[in-house]
C-alpha cells in the first residue's frame, strides 16, 4: 500500500461530501425500510465487485442479554394546529418525529400535549434529536422558538407508523487477505436526518471498502454496517467464530467536521491498532487528540466489553456530546467538509497501512553485523532517504529482529518513521536477511 498524495485526498473528499448529501436525509432507525434503503444506496455506490451481504435477524431473536425488536416503519406522521394547518410534518426533517414513535392518532389541548413536545431552549432554532426505542410512547420535535409560539386550543396528532416483528437489518463486506487475520470496521446505520453523525461514517465505510478491494491485502477486512449498540450486539452473538480472528478494528462515526482528528483507544490500550492510529495521527504534524477508553461512547463499548475484549479503538473528529449540533438538526452539510472527510480518509487508511505491514521479522544472520554493503541495499531502498536514516533503519532492524519485536517496536525504540524501519525490514528480507 502507499500513502494517499494531497491532489488524490481532496478528490476524495468532494466524492465522500457528495456521498454524504445523498445519505443524510434518509428516515433512519435501528430496525426499517430506512436502513434497507440506506444499504441500497450503499450497494449502489461500491463497484458491483464489492460483496456485500445484508441480513436480516427476526423480531424477537435471543442476542446476548438481549432480544431483537420489533420492526418500525413511517408512513407519516404531522401535527396540526388548532386551525387544522399542519404545523410539524416528519416528511420535512425526520427529526420532528420522536423516532420509534407508536401509532397515534389523537387530539389533544396544548397542556396535554406539551409533555409529547420536545425542544432545546438554549439552542432556540434547531431540532432535537429524541428516541423510543425499548419504551413505547410517541413524541415531537421541534425548535423552542417555534414551540413558544403556539397557541392555545386543540391540537391533532396523527402518527402514521408500524411496530411489527419483522427484523433487524444490517450488512457486511468480507474482503479476504493472504491471511485469516481480520481487520474490523464497522460504522452505524440508525441516525437519521444528520450528516455527521453518522451519513459521514456510512459515506466513509462505503469509500473504505472500495479502496480495500482494490489494493493487495495481508489482513482480511471485514466491513459491517449496523444499527448502533443492538446491531454490535447482534453480530456479536451471531458471530464467535469471527471474533477469535479480530486483530485490529476501527469504529467509524463523526468523520466529517471541522474538529481535530481524535482517536479513542480500545479496552486494552496498548494493542497494535492503538499505537498504528496514535502514530499515523502524529505523522499529520497537525494538532490532533488521542483520548483513553471510556465504556460510554458508540459501538467500541460493545466491541471492549469484558467477555470480548476486541482491539477495537474509535476514530472520528469531535467528541460526541461537545460540539453543539450534535443530535440535533444542525448537523447538517454546513457541519460536514469535503476537506475534513478527506483527511480522516487519508489517516484512516495510513492507520490501516501501518497495521499492514506491521509483522514480526527474525534476523537469519545474528552473530555479529552481516556485510551491507555487496548486497546493494542502500541503493535498493536509499533513493529518496539520506544515507545516515537508510543505515539506522537498517542497524536498528537487524538488531531487534530477534523474533518478538514487531516493526512498530522497532519505530518506537529508535524513534524512526515507520515506512523508514519497514522498507528496511523489506529490503533484508529481499536479501534473505530476515525471514
Amino acid at each position: 500500500m502507499s500513502r494517499i498524495p494531497d491532489e488524490t485526498t481532496s478528490a476524495l473528499g468532494a466524492h465522500l461530501y457528495e456521498l454524504v448529501a445523498e445519505l443524510t436525509p434518509a428516515m433512519r432507525s435501528i430496525t426499517g425500510n430506512g436502513v434497507r434503503r440506506t444499504l441500497a444506496t450503499v450497494r449502489r455506490a461500491l463497484d458491483p465487485a464489492v460483496p456485500l451481504t445484508v441480513r436480516e435477524i427476526p423480531t424477537g431473536t435471543p442476542v446476548l442479554d438481549w432480544t431483537v425488536p420489533k420492526e418500525w416503519n413511517v408512513r407519516e406522521a404531522w401535527l396540526a394546529g388548532p386551525d387544522g394547518q399542519r404545523i410539524l410534518d416528519v416528511a420535512d426533517h425526520p427529526l420532528h418525529l420522536v423516532n420509534y414513535s407508536a401509532p397515534t392518532y389523537t387530539r389533544l389541548a396544548l397542556p396535554d400535549l406539551a409533555p409529547h413536545l420536545h425542544s432545546l431552549p438554549d439552542r432556540p432554532d434547531w431540532v432535537p434529536y429524541r428516541t423510543s426505542y425499548y419504551r413505547e410512547t410517541w413524541g415531537f420535535c421541534l425548535p423552542d422558538r417555534q414551540r413558544r409560539e403556539l397557541a392555545e386550543g386543540e391540537y391533532q396528532v396523527h402518527i402514521d407508523t408500524t411496530l411489527t416483528d419483522g427484523s433487524l437489518t444490517f450488512a457486511e463486506i468480507l474482503l479476504p487477505g493472504s491471511g485469516p487475520r481480520e481487520f474490523l470496521l464497522t460504522t452505524h446505520v440508525c441516525h437519521p436526518g444528520m450528516a455527521n453523525d453518522n451519513a459521514s461514517g456510512i459515506a466513509m465505510a462505503t469509500l473504505l471498502a472500495g479502496a480495500l478491494a482494490d489494493r493487495p491485502r495481508r489482513l482480511t477486512y471485514r466491513i459491517l454496517f449496523i444499527p448502533g449498540t443492538i446491531g454490535a450486539i447482534t453480530w456479536l452473538a451471531h458471530n464467535r467464530h469471527a471474533v477469535e480472528q479480530v486483530e485490529h478494528g476501527l469504529v467509524l462515526t463523526g468523520l466529517g467536521d471541522r474538529g481535530q482528528p481524535t482517536y479513542k483507544h480500545s479496552r486494552r490500550g496498548d494493542a497494535v491498532i492503538d499505537r498504528a492510529a496514535t502514530r499515523a495521527l502524529k505523522e499529520t504534524d497537525r494538532p490532533h487528540h488521542v483520548v483513553d477508553f471510556s465504556p460510554y461512547g458508540y459501538d467500541e463499548r460493545q466491541f471492549c466489553s469484558p467477555g470480548f475484549n476486541l482491539p477495537v479503538g474509535r476514530f472520528g473528529r469531535s467528541q460526541h456530546g461537545e460540539y453543539p449540533e450534535y443530535h440535533t438538526s444542525a448537523d447538517n452539510m454546513d457541519l460536514v467538509t469535503p476537506e475534513s472527510l478527506g483527511d480522516s480518509f487519508a489517516i484512516i487508511m495510513r492507520t490501516i497501512e501501518i497495521c499492514e505491514r506491521d509483522r514480526t521479522w527474525t534476523n537469519t544472520s545474528p552473530f555479529g553485523e552481516p556485510q551491507l554493503g555487496r548486497r546493494g541495499l542502500y541503493r535498493s531502498i536509499g533513493a529518496t532517504l539520506g544515507r545516515d536514516a537508510v543505515e539506522m533503519g537498517l542497524l536498528w532492524v537487524l538488531n531487534l529482529a530477534d523474533g518478538t519485536n514487531s516493526m512498530l517496536d522497532i519505530a518506537e525504540r529508535a524513534d524512526l518513521p515507520f515506512d523508514t524501519v519497514a522498507d528496511a525490514a523489506d529490503a533484508l528480507a529481499a536479501v534473505g536477511l530476515l525471514t
